[in-house]
Parts: C-alpha cells; sequence; structure tokens
C-alpha cells in the first residue's frame, strides 16, 4: 500500500517521505480500515518536527492520529458483521508506528467508532483530536450548564468546536477570542454571544464589560503560557480553568493570586482521556453528528502526495480551520 512515513525528525520537505509498505494486516482485536481521509494536527507536526524531542519513538513512523475510512478486514474476535462499516478513528498513531497518513490502517476495534451516514467522510477526520478535545472541555467537571464561558481561539480547529458544544450544552453565555474580523464571522456563526479580537481590543475590559465586572465561570485555554494573565483577570473567584494546551513547554502562575480566588486549573490530554471520559464523549458526539447539530471547519482538503505542504500549512498558522488528507 501507499504511505506517507518519516524515518527521522525535522522539516516537512526534508523528511516526510510517501511510498510502498507492506499491507498490514488486522491482529486479534483488531480491524483494519481501508482510509478515505487523514485528519492533520499540531500535534502530529510537532512529533514530525522533534519539538517534542528529537529520539524517534519508533525506526519508522506512519503520522497522523485521525482518520476515517471503510473497516474491510477484522482480526480474530471482531465481529465480522463490522467489515463494510464506515468509522472514524482516535489515537491511530499514539504510542504506535502506524497512523493514518496512508492506505490502510490496522488499529484495536475501539478505536474505530462508527460514523453517522449522514456525515461527510472528511469530517470524520476531525473528530479524534479536534471535536473530542472541544468536547471535554466543555463536559468535564460536571459541564457548562448555565455557566459563563470563554473559549480562547474560537475559531480554530478546537476551538470552533468548543463554542459550538458550549452552546449546545447549556452555557449562559459563551465569550470567544479571535485574532480577525473573519475569524470573529467564525465564531460567532458557531453560536459566540461574543467575539474579542485580541490583537486590537483589550480582551479583560471586553470580558468584564460582557459579563458586567462578574467574569467568566470557565476558560477552555489552548495555550495557557501566552494567555495566563488574561484568564487570571478574567475568570471568577471559584472558577475554572480547563487547558488543553501551551505555546511554551514551561510557563510560570502566580501562587498567592489564585489561591485567594479558589481557581481550579484542569490539564488534560485528550490522548490520554479516561474510558468513562472518552465513552461519554463519543456518545454526545455521535448524537449531534446523526442530528447534524454541528459546523465543521475544514481549511484546507489535499491528496496523501502533497503531506509536506499540508504540514507547512499547519505548522506556520496558515490555515484556519482542520486540514485533511485524501487518502482514498
Amino acid at each position: 500500500m501507499k504511505a506517507a512515513f518519516y524515518e527521522q525528525t525535522g522539516p516537512a520537505d526534508q523528511v516526510l517521505v510517501v511510498g510502498d509498505v507492506p499491507d498490514p494486516q488486522p491482529a486479534p482485536g483488531e480491524v483494519r480500515v481501508r482510509l478515505q481521509w487523514s485528519g492533520l494536527n499540531p500535534s502530529d507536526v510537532k512529533a514530525r518536527s522533534g519539538a517534542r524531542g528529537p529520539v524517534m519513538p519508533f525506526p519508522r513512523v506512519i503520522p497522523h492520529s485521525d482518520g476515517m475510512g471503510i473497516i474491510d478486514a477484522v482480526g480474530a474476535g471482531v465481529d465480522s458483521a463490522r467489515n463494510g462499516e464506515r468509522v472514524w478513528l482516535w489515537n491511530a498513531a499514539w504510542d504506535r508506528p502506524f497512523g493514518t497518513a496512508a492506505e490502510s490502517v490496522c488499529l484495536p476495534e475501539q478505536q474505530a467508532v462508527p460514523l453517522p451516514d449522514n456525515v461527510p467522510g472528511e469530517v470524520g477526520a476531525c473528530l479524534g483530536i479536534p471535536a473530542l478535545t472541544a468536547l471535554h472541555a466543555v463536559l468535564t467537571d460536571g459541564g457548562v450548564e448555565g455557566q459563563r464561558v470563554l473559549v480562547a481561539g474560537g475559531a480554530g480547529a478546537v476551538g470552533h468546536y468548543a463554542v459550538q458544544f458550549a452552546r449546545l450544552l447549556g452555557a449562559r453565555q459563551v465569550i470567544s477570542t479571535v485574532s480577525s474580523t473573519e475569524k470573529a464571522e467564525l465564531a460567532l456563526a458557531a453560536g459566540a454571544d461574543v467575539a474579542i479580537n485580541y490583537r486590537t481590543e483589550n480582551v479583560v475590559d471586553r470580558v468584564l464589560e460582557e459579563t458586567q465586572d462578574e467574569g467568566v465561570d470557565r476558560v477552555i485555554e489552548m495555550d495557557i503560557a501566552a494567555n495566563a494573565a488574561i484568564d487570571m483577570e478574567v475568570v471568577r473567584p471559584n472558577g475554572q480553568w480547563v487547558v488543553y494546551g501551551s505555546g511554551a513547554r514551561q510557563f510560570t502562575l502566580p501562587f498567592f493570586p489564585m489561591i485567594s480566588r479558589n481557581f481550579a486549573v484542569r490539564f488534560f490530554i485528550v490522548y490520554n482521556l479516561s474510558d468513562s471520559d472518552r465513552r461519554r464523549a463519543v456518545g454526545v458526539l455521535t448524537d449531534f453528528l446523526r442530528r447534524d447539530a454541528l459546523q465543521h471547519n475544514i481549511g484546507m482538503q489535499l491528496p496523501l502526495n502533497s503531506i509536506a505542504e499540508a504540514h507547512h500549512a499547519v505548522e506556520s498558522g496558515a490555515v484556519t480551520g482542520n486540514v485533511v488528507l485524501s487518502t482514498g
């Protein structure tokens, strides 16, 4: 089969190769998925570039954890009725050398989730990381019903979904930060009550104005290193930061101001969700998908042969929304 892979970390156009590799065969408990779409996320870029460390976890890595396709073979112990099932995938390349940047992938059957027929295939490649990250950030610790919520980066791959989930799951008010007029329109169309351009406006002043100086109950934060000072000012006492990302490996937080206001800080990475948290998120997401309740923002579609171009687009921040590769 054809696959994209790298055998050393480095720049995309120098280390990514598209070539032939052996067809995978499902082990017991696994399914083989004939892939149609592969989803590219910033974590894939960081792993390939060496930003997470230059040591290769495996001699060869086929990247990308998100994808969508059709089950075409099952291993021992898997119901043969799953053959022909349309599925979306999660954690395909997490702690494994075989991701979705290929024509086929084998993985444990629970990591292949049925995709409702009404959902386009390319959308299925955007669910494992962007949608589940956003949904867990909204659902965790009792959810957001009745809360005021600030979503950092509400036009991004995760933030765009987080705005929608907050609205659908009963938030009292949804505020988003954005970096342009175009992105503000995306966030507002997704359900934000307010979109604040952090390049041209004072975020703290605007959030306090919009909340009558009360602040928000929850911040869903994509870059705590960059935005901690803002979050300190806009979260009410006894409020919460839910953090899924940072632009820097290390950062500092002020102890006494935080403890005196009883802030809670929840860090999580979607790859390591507990089984119960993942089941809950998948169940809620599946219901929304079946009801066509979500908007999906796919900013770039390219063929697998253009994987280096796709990695560069994500790395440079040139694309608003999700980036997917056609593999079929």
